[in-house]
């Protein structure tokens, strides 16, 4: 193995891995009951960098795979094994603060000793070749279904929180919390190369290494630009946990055998269409129902019935339409303010969501347009 190559490696590593860790659990967060949940999810990832960094000076100061490979090889597995749980629970914990019990967080404990028990019975009792080989890729294959496990459960996590705003909210939540499933995916992939690359032959083991750099800076830049979005999403999730348990509890179980209702709130909807209300920034399923007089839950399956949509696509599809109709109707008047009384949050963000839905830039959709009206002229 090239020494002086693995050497430079891991002190490129190291200093980044121990700054991302300490600054993780000590950095000061603003102090305001709602971000304790942040405050708990960082200082687990931070636990976690510093476990990964313990690894690294392992390796930087013992040289531990010029003594024995297989050693080291089941030594970075159960490093892993641990993190794995660290980095689920981190993530998990921004969108479930009640994630973390005491029996799961003693179930996976259990597991972690157990794993290292049978990786240190591997080193110490079996002997070296085939058997121990056998062994280490058994322990192997855990880690993976293990880490898979872990992956699924913080992707549908991920989607049903997606589902919740999409079903609740008219601005575009689901945006802010877009880099935990970015980084679970990202996490699978890396997880399993550094799986694989443990066992590389000694001469490419920086790669190993190196790998991690990108991986970690995305991380730690990721929380720290949730940090300024967070309050925002929890105060969403906590609003939708508190009425999901409230239509739960009032919404009575055949109300959607027969949706007799419909007539009634067919017409306050198209009066309130008629209003404009729906250009309201910021407009949430709860407000809408509060304004029509009707049950929240009522509302949705309403929207998603009638009109094949969550409420969010529902009210996206009214603000662009009204956009257009501005467009045609005020032909100088600036595309900032039209996206401002459209109900949209910035230009940026309106002009994003019409490039999607129309397939061009609000701009360039206008300029199309008064060139076919004066084609009608």
């Amino acid at each position: 193995m090239d020494q002086s190559l693995y050497s430079y490696s891991l002190c490129a590593a190291i200093p980044l891995m121990l700054f991302f860790g300490f600054n993780m659990l000590f950095a000061r967060v603003p102090e305001r009951k709602i971000f304790r949940n942040f405050l708990l999810s960082r200082r687990i990832m931070g636990t976690a960098m510093l476990v990964l960094s313990a690894n690294y000076l392992v390796h930087f100061f013992c040289s531990p795979r010029l003594k024995d490979v297989n050693a080291t090889i089941l030594m970075n597995l159960d490093t892993y094994f641990l993190c794995y749980w660290l980095f689920s629970s981190a993530l998990l914990t921004l969108l479930n603060k009640r994630y973390i019990t005491r029996t799961l967080l003693l179930q996976h404990l259990a597991m972690w000793i157990a794993f290292t028990a049978l990786a240190a019975a591997i080193v110490i009792w079996v002997p070296k070749g085939d058997a121990q080989h056998i062994g280490i890729v058994a322990l192997a294959t855990w880690l993976v279904i293990y880490g898979t496990f872990l992956s699924v459960r913080m992707l549908r996590t991920y989607a049903k929180a997606v589902k919740m705003f999409r079903d609740n909210h008219s601005d575009d939540i689901g945006a802010y919390i877009r880099w935990l499933s970015i980084f679970t995916i990202w996490a699978i992939v890396f997880g399993v190369s550094c799986g694989l690359l443990t066992f590389l032959p000694d001469r490419y083991v920086f790669l190993w290494v190196l790998s991690a750099i990108p991986f970690y800076v995305y991380l730690f830049c990721s929380y720290q630009n949730y940090m300024l979005a967070f309050e925002t999403v929890e105060s969403a999730i906590e609003d939708d946990l508190t009425m999901e348990q409230y239509d739960e509890l009032n919404t009575p179980a055949n109300s959607f055998t027969v949706p007799t209702y419909h007539a009634d709130l067919e017409r306050r909807i198209n009066e309130w269409i008629e209003q404009e209300g729906f250009c309201q920034p910021g407009l949430t399923l709860k407000d809408l129902s509060d304004q029509l007089c009707t049950n929240r839950t009522y509302l949705s399956e309403y929207i998603n019935r009638v009109h094949h949509v969550n409420f969010r696509d529902w009210i996206t599809d009214l603000r662009i339409e009204f956009a257009k109709r501005r467009m045609k109707e005020c032909p100088q008047q600036k595309m900032f303010e039209i996206s401002e009384s459209s109900g949209f949050g910035s230009l940026s963000h309106f002009t994003k969501i019409f490039s999607d839905k129309e397939g061009c830039t609000p701009a360039r959709w206008r300029k199309s347009e008064t060139i076919v009206d004066d084609d009608a002229l």
